[in-house]
């Protein structure tokens, strides 16, 4: 069987992830494997560009590897101890609300807003888990001259109202005043609550902090039980419906970390957030979700027609050489615990991502003597096959394919195989993709 045939279906959905991350052993310096778990994220030498958090694996395939099977160990486990069936009605509340305006009650006599989108300077600085450009830290609540500078000659300046909404972050990208050639990002956010019998999934539109999401769930919880519905299983689908970066606690928010200079319509984000869902929670615990305003439709934008990514010209293979052909050959014999590697004259796999719907990079085939033919027996979903692709210069590049020969393959005669698509160019202003393939020499495993 492929990995994604047979009878049983499961789903792994995401909840509020805004600060989870799989490097379980936390961030150390690059250079000299101290720790940098401080809240610039900074290295004695070499600044922030030298922090990095590590997986629990001595590599990135490791460390999948092992988080992977602890995820589905766990999963495994309340499956086979689930006791509670979910039956009940099926019910939905849905609202579009225009995010960079609402007007949030803290308190009887507080009232604060949300404000039109931006990203802080802490935002370009990236995450211990994968590090941004030039010299920004996490933790900025001061903007820097220089790069406030080229944003205002580049992108125009913040309006003071959007600049004192969204302190202490320093703003960056004023996103919500840039609308060139759609806008950066929108305005107009839904909300959304579907209850199954007790259980309700509260579907959120970006990435929800560990403690937002604590208390998101709390709030909602406390509503279903305070309206005649107590009991209720409340959980958290994250990343639906729309992207709206993160969204961290109001503490959070002043400390302007990665996730919280994402956060981008301003301090009080979760407050607006856990009002707007207690009101969904509210209409589903009194049925009453028909009375609900829908809200204010947002604009539609045909986005298919503009790309960012540039479009990719003509390739070459080297004098004498055609696409698809080996460079460097497989070995005649191998054993299991070994790597059978096998070098191409290549393209940029991009082609086929765009020609093709049903496409295997690669395969690896095994020779039957019974049928005299040869039978795929992996292909690039396999965890044991690595696909690399490798741009050289003058239009040229390679790949390179491996298989990690597990424990337990069974003897016999192999071969792996490439699939690609090369750019041509057939008159001065058309260019097609053609389709080739390769394939390494036989080899045996012994």
């Amino acid at each position: 069987l492929w990995p994604w045939q047979g009878s049983f279906v499961a789903a792994f959905a995401s909840s509020n992830l805004g600060d989870v991350s799989p490097n379980t052993r936390g961030p150390f310096c690059a250079n000299t494997g101290e720790s940098c778990d401080n809240p610039q994220s900074t290295c004695p030498v070499g600044g922030a560009a030298m922090c990095m958090a590590k997986g629990p694996g001595n590599d990135m395939f490791e460390s999948t590897r092992i988080i992977g099977q602890n995820i589905y160990l766990k999963a495994k486990e309340l499956y086979e101890k689930a006791s509670q069936e979910v039956t009940g009605p099926l019910s939905s509340a849905h609202q579009w609300v225009k995010m960079s305006n609402v007007s949030v009650e803290l308190n009887a006599t507080h009232t604060v807003k949300t404000c039109k989108p931006a990203l802080g300077h802490s935002f370009a600085a990236g995450t211990i888990d994968g590090v941004g450009a030039f010299n920004f830290t996490q933790g900025s609540v001061e903007g820097d001259p220089f790069w406030d500078q080229i944003r205002d000659q580049l992108l125009g300046e913040p309006s003071n109202e959007t600049k004192a909404c969204h302190k202490p972050k320093p703003i960056l990208f004023n996103t919500g005043e840039m609308t060139w050639p759609h806008p950066w990002h929108p305005d107009i956010v839904d909300v959304q609550i579907a209850a199954i019998g007790s259980l309700a999934i509260l579907a959120v539109p970006g990435e929800f902090t560990t403690m937002s999401g604590r208390r998101l769930r709390e709030a909602v919880q406390s509503e279903f039980d305070s309206h005649g519905t107590p009991g209720m299983n409340v959980v958290i689908a994250g990343l639906c419906n729309v992207y709206t970066h993160y969204i961290t606690t109001y503490e959070e928010y002043q400390v302007q970390r990665y996730e919280a200079a994402s956060t981008i319509y301003g301090p009080h984000t979760l407050s607006a957030y856990i009002q707007l869902y207690r009101g969904l929670a509210k209409a589903i615990a009194l049925n009453a979700t028909q009375e609900l305003s829908p809200g204010p439709e947002p604009p539609l934008f045909n986005v298919t027609s503009l790309t960012l990514l540039p479009s990719l010209s003509t390739e070459n293979a080297p004098a004498n050489k055609t696409f698809g052909d080996v460079l460097e050959e497989v070995r005649q014999e191998y054993r299991e615990r070994e790597v059978a590697e096998v070098t191409f004259v290549g393209a940029n796999p991009r082609n086929s991502a765009e020609n093709a719907t049903e496409h295997n990079f690669l395969t690896v085939e095994r020779y039957s003597n019974i049928s005299s033919s040869w039978h795929v027996v992996l292909n690039d979903a396999s965890w044991d096959t690595r696909f690399y692709w490798s741009k050289g210069s003058r239009g040229q590049s390679n790949v390179t394919i491996e298989w990690h020969i597990p424990a337990g393959t069974e003897p016999g005669v192999y071969r792996l195989r490439y699939f690609g698509h090369y750019k041509k160019r057939v008159t001065l202003f058309r260019v097609i993709s053609v389709p080739f393939e390769g394939s390494s020499s036989a080899f045996q495993i012994t």
